[in-house]
């Protein structure tokens, strides 16, 4: 049994999901191997991507590996982190001209540095934001790359030895300081009872590298050279990745 564990935007998605992509899946699944969705996004995110799209999955690993969900939405593994340090960080991001703040908690919330924003159910601002018990994740959007590269490094200057920041091309994806992709993967190969040699990873940005770095891996086409630099292989797609380990 091999699992491959494959990253969605600019990577499963990259060019679409379609029949061609679906049935590589589902050849690859049906020779009695594993495919995990491996993503930033959050557990309701990867959920809804796996109902609207039916790719064919068998695990669903969220927010950077700190949660890992069946396609059911049953949560076998969930690395959480204080939540007292939710207000701190978010209030760190919005110094750093960050407009909002996505928290993944018991209620995926949304905080606002402007309270004008807060148009919608559970948007905050730092002053209306009930307590945080805890998070698996904190997100957030800035306008370009070098700019998110430098707000990255202030949140791990500033809390390093409490979260792990990672930059997602424009985005930056905040766990808890001993979580990435390749950690979560060794979750779920523990969860499944597969070996090291067994998984096989695919991705496309910079919250990728622990992943590609750590197995046998994949850079797409499209990916950022970084992750090209360290990826065993190049591929243009996901079905052509399967082709060749088929």
């Amino acid at each position: 049994m091999k699992i491959i564990g494959s990253d969605y935007d600019g990577t499963l998605n990259y060019g679409g999901i379609d029949e061609e992509k679906k049935s590589a899946i589902a050849e690859w699944r049906n020779a009695g191997n594993l495919f995990a969705l491996v993503s930033g996004r959050g557990p309701g995110s990867v959920l809804e991507l796996y109902e609207e799209k039916q790719f064919g999955c068998d695990y669903l690993v969220a927010n950077n590996g700190a949660v890992i969900l069946k396609t059911d939405g049953t949560v076998v593994s969930e690395i959480r982190c204080d939540g007292s340090i939710a207000i701190p960080l978010v209030k760190h991001l919005f110094a750093q001209g960050c407009t909002w703040a996505q928290v993944h908690t018991a209620f995926d919330c949304r905080v606002f540095a402007d309270k004008d924003d807060c148009t919608e159910p559970f948007h905050y601002t730092l002053e209306t934001l009930p307590e945080i018990p805890y998070f698996t994740q904190v997100n957030t959007q800035l306008p370009d790359f070098d700019t998110c590269a430098s707000v990255t490094a202030s949140v791990r200057e500033a809390f390093g030895d409490k979260l792990n920041p990672l930059q997602n091309g424009e985005c930056i994806d905040i766990i808890r300081e001993d979580m990435d992709k390749a950690k979560g993967l060794y979750a779920l190969m523990e969860l499944v009872g597969a070996g090291y040699e067994d998984i096989i990873t695919v991705g496309d940005n910079i919250n990728d590298r622990h992943m590609i770095a750590e197995f046998r891996s994949y850079a797409m086409e499209n990916a950022v050279d970084e992750i090209k630099a360290i990826a065993d292989f190049i591929t243009p797609s996901v079905t052509e990745l399967i082709k060749r380990e088929l």
